[in-house]
């Protein structure tokens, strides 16, 4: 068992967003998500690193630039939950929301959920991909 596997569910969350806010995508599937990790969104079920990855494009194809606000972290027992919010730039994040499942020092099942707008508050793009 590695160092990595010893991690509490605060330690992966806090690497996990760390990374992110680095933009090292590759680093963070190596450290904090199981090979086997399962996402759930609206738009589907995405499984392993590469379904991992394609989230990632979608997203920063979606919100190419923007601040980036953490608003509530919670952890409790191996679960996570991360509320956030992108609230600058031409494409904005109202609600998002993802929650976490971590065992043995790695995300195993994540969820997220977010609605892309304008300046103006119009959706542009729904929880579930589509466009208005």
């Amino acid at each position: 068992m590695s160092d990595l596997d010893r991690r509490t569910t605060q330690e992966v969350l806090d690497d996990h967003l760390r990374l992110a806010a680095e933009g090292d995508l590759d680093g963070d599937l190596e450290r904090n998500c199981a090979e086997g990790i399962v996402v759930l969104s609206a738009r589907g079920v995405f499984e392993g690193h590469d379904g991992v990855r394609e989230l990632a494009r979608q997203l920063m194809e979606e919100i190419p630039s923007g601040e980036w606000r953490y608003v509530q972290r919670r952890v409790a027992g191996r679960m996570a939950f991360l509320e956030w919010t992108v609230e600058a730039g031409p494409f904005r994040v109202p609600d998002g929301a993802d929650s976490y499942l971590i065992e043995h020092g790695r995300i195993q099942a994540q969820t997220i959920h977010y609605t892309v707008v304008d300046e103006a508050g119009r959706v542009l793009i729904r929880a579930d991909g589509t466009n208005p």
